[in-house]
């Protein structure tokens, strides 16, 4: 039975690409944009036929390589891609009901959710509560464990930063969730539109262009570059942007880099806002087949060197099976790579408060592989 549902899924995904060389011309997802698009002098110099790009040459998928990345993905890969059992979570109850601390702490919430504290202000990244990473609540990429909290238990909020459109890093049901406790809502240039027809007043939200900055409630927010890509459907892609995102608040400075690839805007970035006091960087989800949009964790560790990090903690694993690799395989190679670099690494368990600057690091997922053994 496993090989005939795999079978049509891939009889499906084959169709899907096929209807996906059809672009149908749906339009550009912006409503109200920050920018006029008819205006020469305030066009983001990314947008081109209503479709963003990348500041270098990018591939989605390596040329030639479509239909077997699809086939290592169904029927190949390491037989280790989801765990054997849940991985640890600690739980936030005793959190959710205490005010936002007064100095610098964070909490990794699984993926690229995290939940950043900065002097009484509360940010949160990326935000995915759901079971699924998928555009149907019963079918696609599946959590191996439960979110650490409810999205509809968080204490308020003053700022949610969307980094990409991607089901993996924008959930409906979660904006839904916390639509009426966050304050304001900060996302690329075109993903405002999703969210105003969710029901996010349009009061709250705030598009962003890469490098434009805003400021609200004493936090200092950019949208910087990213390399990657956008859709969640089939004739979207590239028509809203993506991004990574700097925050500072009172001297602290915290870099997330939500979806990307390889690029040499990491030193760009540097330059502008840097060095941070935390950087928040993908790890996992690459692949051979799409090398230019995901870093691996060599290049994770890379991306961290450039930015001027002072400390690195390793998102975007140990939630969903997005690649072909083992789920333990990133966050092990990236160790290697951060000790090689004398990285400092903080790798915390999902719904752990850490205080950045009193940590004491463990590696948790050790004794998940050992007692596997």
């Amino acid at each position: 039975m496993d090989n005939l549902v795999k079978h049509f899924v891939l009889i499906s995904l084959v169709l899907l690409s096929l209807l996906m060389t059809f672009d149908l011309g749906c339009g550009l997802y912006l409503s109200n944009p920050v920018y006029s698009l008819d205006d020469a002098m305030n066009k983001p110099n990314n947008l081109s036929n209503v479709r963003f790009t990348n500041a270098e040459p990018t591939n989605v998928i390596k040329p030639g390589a479509k239909w077997d990345s699809i086939y290592q993905f169904l029927f190949k890969g390491h037989r280790h891609r989801k765990p054997d059992q849940p991985l640890p979570v600690v739980a936030m109850d005793g959190f959710v009901r205490q005010p936002a601390a007064d100095g610098f702490r964070f909490v990794w919430l699984g993926h690229s959710s995290v939940l950043v504290e900065l002097d009484s202000k509360r940010i949160l990244i990326d935000p995915v509560f759901s079971d699924r990473a998928s555009f149907l609540s019963w079918t696609g990429t599946k959590r191996f464990q439960p979110a650490p909290v409810n999205a509809r238990d968080l204490p308020a909020i003053d700022a949610v930063l969307i980094s990409h459109n991607h089901y993996d890093h924008l959930d409906k049901p979660t904006i839904m969730d916390i639509m009426e406790k966050a304050a304001s809502f900060h996302v690329p240039l075109g993903v405002a539109a999703l969210l105003k027809r969710w029901g996010v007043p349009a009061s709250k939200i705030h598009e962003h262009a890469w490098w434009d900055e805003h400021e609200i409630n004493g936090i200092s927010i950019a949208a910087t570059p990213a390399r990657h890509f956008s859709g969640r459907g089939l004739f979207d892609q590239n028509r809203t942007l993506w991004c990574s995102w700097v925050i500072c608040r009172n001297g602290k400075k915290v870099f997330h880099s939500g979806d990307t690839g390889k690029t040499v805007q990491f030193k760009e970035i540097s330059t502008k806002y840097g060095p941070f006091d935390l950087t928040f960087i993908k790890i996992a989800a690459y692949n051979e087949s799409w090398p230019d949009i995901h870093l691996n964790p060599e290049q994770a560790v890379g991306a961290y060197l450039d930015l001027g990090g002072k400390t690195l903690v390793p998102i975007h694993w140990a939630t969903f099976d997005l690649s072909v690799h083992s789920w333990y395989e990133p966050i092990e190679r990236f160790i290697k790579a951060a000790e090689q670099n004398h990285a400092r690494t903080i790798t915390p368990k999902m719904g752990e408060i850490v205080n950045p600057e009193r940590y004491e690091n463990g590696y948790w997922w050790r004794e998940i592989l050992n007692a596997s053994k």
